[in-house]
């Protein structure tokens, strides 16, 4: 076995094993290892979130702009496809999605500061992770992609109109709204555009995936350790933000799937329409309350990342569970079940 020296104090060196080194880094740089760690430092240890809550608008322009370099890299833009698959990402994130975290935050939330932070959460775009998670879930990356676009450019528009028609101006300074729909959209767009243009794309390049992570992890430590005495103080407030959460990843992904096989909806389109109507951009909702507004509105994009992980968890385990298991016997004639296949793919 490999081994990497590590030195701790002048003149003492320990043999690491290499695989143990290789391991370190992997989960520094995993995902749900760094969310879950953020939240555990967030509720034991808040002092610092006090420090790093300036650093938190930062960190979410920078997010934007690294996911808005990706997709521009990615996408060779259609306005055909455009047109249709960012109609259908608008309709899932707001018509379905957010009109369900509005409904049931009005239904079970008297609390006006954390109805507000679901509102805000209903206003914003789709996770920045969707198109990913689609490519890992074998969804159409297609139509995520256009359908995340689409859903980017209609927030410029929409996620104003839902946070002025449900809040109205005299809890949220409608200026205030479009002057962060500018810096956190439009301006990363611009720069993400310029950036991808230039030499220096291939350099951020190497380290988007790491540099996002830890954004991230910034953003939900700063939210739990800034709120930290409501999940210590008041854990049972948090029980109709956790069944809202639920009700929207886990119950409206299995209603989604439920309705794309009685539509007899390809496979592939079916993971893209979950990813876009369950997934929500809760670093951008949390950052944005945690900024602007009380930060007690915060605590619903805290708790709903909880229930994002999971869902994302519970989706990778399925895929694998389905990919290693064994083919169902047919009795149908190979020439049929081929000819059914084939009609199967092209809806």
């Amino acid at each position: 076995m490999s081994r990497s020296t590590v030195f701790f104090l002048p003149g003492a060196a320990w043999n690491i094993p290499w695989t143990f080194v290789e391991t370190i880094k992997r989960l520094l740089r995993n995902r749900n290892f760094l969310l879950v760690t953020a939240l555990f430092v967030g509720l034991l240890r808040h002092d610092a979130a006090q420090w790093s809550e300036p650093l938190v608008f930062p960190a979410l322009a920078l997010i934007m702009t690294l996911a808005v370099m990706d997709t521009l890299e990615t996408a060779h833009l259609s306005v055909r496809m455009l047109l249709s698959y960012g109609t259908i990402g608008i309709l899932m994130n707001y018509a379905v999605h957010g009109s369900l975290l509005i409904g049931l935050s009005y239904l079970l939330i008297g609390d006006q500061a954390l109805r507000a932070g679901f509102i805000i959460l209903a206003a914003m775009p789709p996770a920045v992770a969707v198109v990913p998670f689609s490519a890992f879930l074998r969804g159409n990356s297609v139509a995520t992609l256009m359908g995340t676009i689409g859903s980017y450019l209609g927030a410029l528009a929409l996620a104003p109109l839902v946070a002025f028609t449900f809040l109205g101006d005299h809890f949220v300074s409608p200026v205030r709204i479009l002057r962060v729909i500018g810096e956190l959209i439009a301006m990363p767009v611009i720069l993400a555009w310029i950036l991808a243009h230039t030499p220096l794309s291939k350099r951020v390049h190497r380290y988007r995936g790491t540099v996002t992570n830890w954004s991230f992890f910034l953003i939900t430590y700063t939210i739990v350790g800034v709120n930290r005495h409501v999940f210590i103080e008041e854990p049972m407030s948090l029980l109709p933000l956790a069944s809202i959460a639920f009700a929207g990843t886990f119950v409206l992904g299995w209603l989604i799937e439920t309705f794309a096989k009685r539509a007899r909806l390809a496979r592939d389109m079916t993971v893209s329409m979950v990813l876009l109507g369950t997934l929500k951009n809760y670093g951008l909702s949390g950052g944005i309350t945690l900024s602007f507004l009380d930060p007690r509105t915060a605590v619903p994009s805290a708790v709903s990342v909880i229930f994002m992980i999971l869902y994302i968890l519970w989706l990778e385990y399925r895929q694998k569970s389905e990919a290693n298991a064994p083919p169902a016997p047919s009795l149908l004639h190979p020439d049929t079940r081929s000819l059914q296949n084939t009609e199967r793919h092209s809806l």
